[in-house]
């Protein structure tokens, strides 16, 4: 439980960056926290004699930034005394209705009665009416 909390901290105060990069609306190269590779399609603007030509490139990059949290600080920081020893003393009753209290020993666990070789009802004449 400790080791799932601590990753989920992790996860969750880590800046991420993934890059996309597509060509012809294929996915070519993806990276995470580094810049993606391209695929080398790139129209590579040359010495033209005077005229540009402005042509749209069949190369796409996306990038995804997810930012982490930089205002973690620790719970017991917002909660003030009182609630403090309520929640100590209420966490000690919680732990101790778990614990045995004390063990019942049966003292004639393993006592093994006498065998009966005459009826002692008849010899008293005690009968139960």
């Amino acid at each position: 439980m400790a080791v799932s909390m601590a990753l989920l901290l992790l996860a969750s105060t880590t800046s991420w960056k993934v890059e996309k990069h597509f060509c012809m609306g294929r996915l070519v190269d993806m990276a995470f926290f580094v810049d993606a590779q391209d695929c080398g399609m790139d129209m590579v603007s040359g010495p033209t004699s005077g005229a540009t030509i402005d042509r749209k490139s069949c190369c796409e990059d996306q990038v995804t930034v997810i930012g982490g949290q930089n205002d973690v600080r620790p719970s017991f920081a917002d909660i003030d005394v009182e609630r403090q020893l309520f929640l100590v003393a209420y966490m000690d009753i919680c732990t101790g209705l778990f614990e045995p209290i004390w063990v019942h020993t049966v003292l004639h666990e393993r006592y093994v009665p006498p065998k009966i070789v005459e009826n002692i009802q008849l010899l008293d004449n005690v009968f139960l009416i």
